[in-house]
């Protein structure tokens, strides 16, 4: 079993930046890929980043690619987010969650494990 919690959203001004962190506790943390997924209103889950257990190989959307990194800590057991140059566009809920099977890091039904969500908001 591996509990995440999600932190750091929050609003902003188009243009701005934010950092998210997902902590993870319980099971090996380094066993894990990690994914960043998001939810706008209305709209249906979708991925924005991943990356693998030792952090050298990430993904990423079409729609974040050059705004937003993803990273690990696997000494923290957190995996973060920054988010620049944000757009409206990109208000939703954010969700991180954890594969343990290394593959198909962009879809959702790849990851076992999910957090509860955090919520950016990012005016005009």
């Amino acid at each position: 079993q591996v509990q995440l919690v999600e932190s750091g959203g929050g609003l902003v001004q188009a243009g701005g930046s934010l950092s998210l962190s997902c902590a993870a506790s319980g099971r090996s943390f380094s066993n894990y890929a990690m994914g960043w997924f998001r939810q706008a209103p209305g709209k249906e889950r979708e991925f924005a980043a991943a990356i693998n257990w030792s952090g050298s190989i990430t993904y990423y959307a079409d729609s974040v690619k050059g705004r937003f990194t993803i990273s690990r800590d696997n000494a923290k057991n957190t995996v973060y987010l920054q988010m620049n140059s944000l757009k409206p566009d990109d208000t939703a809920v954010y969700y991180c969650a954890a594969n343990s099977s290394g593959r198909n890091y962009r879809l959702q039904g790849s990851y076992e494990y999910w957090g509860q969500g955090t919520q950016v908001s990012v005016s005009a």
